[in-house]
């Protein structure tokens, strides 16, 4: 398994994304340590350096993430994957509230939101 994202990879990756996180959201020209491409399944755990296991990830989503699948949900303490921007609908797991937080809907949305940071003021995007 490549850990290596080629080029023309890493570009179809970003296209995909417009150059938005996707996880946060955040438009990674606004962010102080920019973007990376992150392995959403990671090799670790037997995922693929292919386009369809591919996101656009700020750095500190992509660094908090890290290898992780997912977290202990706080609410039902069941152990609950992260958000996948490849099958899961953003807008169905998160919503932006009128202060500019990410509010989660979902537990999917819960474990995310927490293990990766949103609405952290040290986030530093």
């Amino acid at each position: 398994m490549s850990r290596y994202v080629s080029e023309s990879l890493r570009t179809k990756v970003e296209n995909r994304a417009n150059g938005i996180c996707e996880y946060c959201l955040i438009t990674i020209e606004d962010t102080y340590f920019g973007g990376g491409i992150d392995h959403i399944i990671s090799l670790k755990h037997r995922g693929q350096t292919e386009f369809e296991n591919l996101a656009l990830a700020c750095q500190p989503c992509n660094r908090s993430k890290g290898s992780d699948l997912g977290s202990l949900s706080e609410s039902s303490k069941f152990l609950v994957r992260f958000f996948n921007p490849r099958t899961d609908e953003w807008s169905e797991n998160f919503r932006l509230n009128p202060n500019g937080e990410i509010e989660f809907l979902t537990e999917i949305g819960e474990v995310t939101a927490i293990i990766l940071g949103f609405n952290n003021q040290v986030k530093n995007c």
